[in-house]
């Protein structure tokens, strides 16, 4: 009554201790032994106030501590300390299970649903990573994470308030990959994810300072994606020489890598001009590559050369592909929404899926 100003109540919504009071007032309340011995030190007049029969856990029968701990769930056999309830759920862990298993059908997935399939295509070309969610326990607006062998999006939250245990939360908005959606908690998700001991937090899409001037100290150079465009006598060169590039990266500088391009068939045997450069941070060089040689897959140039020893190679890494087509697709790197997206040669611009 001192602490929350209110007398206990019965509930399975409540603390376990709360009930355990308010069955034990109960109990005095019907004693008219107990009435008589504590009306000189009952200053707050608990036991003058009456409840409805029909709000009552307990008949006239008395129940001692090890029974209702019994009832409520806790074996007899166990060694047991009062402040230390172990076997017992909190009301506030029964309410975070309860969220969490409730779910309807998210009736805007067609809104969603690219994300995931995005979300996915960065996890196999290792733009984006998992990580035990225990590591990382933090809860943000946009995130994934894996929940029982499921995607989850914390699609929107509200403004922080205190929950009904002193303690800062939200409620979220969560949408999950098999279409369904619930309208949860932050700090049910917190426990959900942390009970399962398989759940992720898959790691944000950020590639650092690529197409920024500014950098952090943190930041990690790795590299360059760079854009060119062959100065080749080939006739067919010659004609298409526009929109035929090549889109490399290299770990070093460009001016470096493109040194010797006349002698290499890589460069088409024939001196370059670079038209676009972006620095790289934080990512794989190897994998960005291979995601844009990918996206531009199907225009890939079908040119065969003959090298300094008369041995044809076949260049990987030039495309038939507008300077512009080829921004966008970068940008569309950067923000994380390539997958959502296709190159097609025939028109010659990026269209979406």
């Amino acid at each position: 009554m001192e602490k929350k100003g209110r007398l206990p109540a019965h509930g399975e919504n409540r603390d376990i201790f709360e009930r355990l009071y308010a069955v034990r007032l109960d109990q005095l309340r019907r004693s008219q032994e107990c009435r008589d011995v504590l009306q000189d030190i009952d200053k707050k007049r608990l036991l003058d106030v009456q409840e409805d029969k029909d709000d009552l856990v307990v008949d006239e029968v008395e129940l001692g501590d090890l029974e209702l701990l019994q009832a409520l769930g806790v074996d007899e056999e166990t060694k047991w300390d009062i402040t230390q309830l172990k076997f017992v759920r909190s009301s506030e862990e029964k309410l975070a299970a309860e969220e969490v298993a409730r779910r309807t059908t998210c009736r805007d997935f067609a809104i969603f649903k690219p994300l995931f399939q995005t979300v996915q295509h960065d996890l196999e070309t290792g733009f984006r990573k998992t990580l035990k969610f225990q590591d990382n326990a933090e809860i943000n607006k946009g995130g994934f994470f894996i929940l029982e062998g499921q995607k989850v999006y914390v699609a929107e939250w509200s403004e922080k308030f205190i929950n009904n245990y002193d303690r800062p939360d939200r409620r979220l908005r969560v949408i999950y990959e098999n279409g369904t959606e619930s309208d949860l908690l932050m700090r049910s998700l917190q426990r959900a994810l942390n009970k399962d001991k398989a759940s992720r937090r898959i790691t944000d899409l950020s590639l650092g300072p690529l197409f920024s001037d500014q950098e952090s100290t943190k930041d990690q150079e790795v590299g360059h994606i760079y854009v060119l465009r062959s100065k080749s006598e080939n006739p067919f060169i010659v004609e298409n020489r526009s929109v035929i590039h090549k889109i490399g990266v290299t770990r070093g500088s460009v001016k470096r890598r493109i040194a010797n391009a006349a002698k290499d068939p890589t460069f088409l045997l024939a001196e370059v001009e670079v038209i676009e450069t972006y620095k790289l941070a934080n990512v794989d060089p190897v994998k960005l590559e291979k995601l844009l040689h990918k996206f531009f897959s199907k225009a890939r140039l079908d040119l065969e050369l003959k090298d300094r020893f008369g041995q044809g190679v076949e260049p990987r890494e030039w495309f038939l592909a507008p300077l512009q087509e080829i921004e966008e697709a970068i940008q569309l790197l950067e923000r994380g929404t390539i997958g959502d997206y296709h190159y097609e040669p025939t028109e010659g611009r990026i269209l979406k899926n």
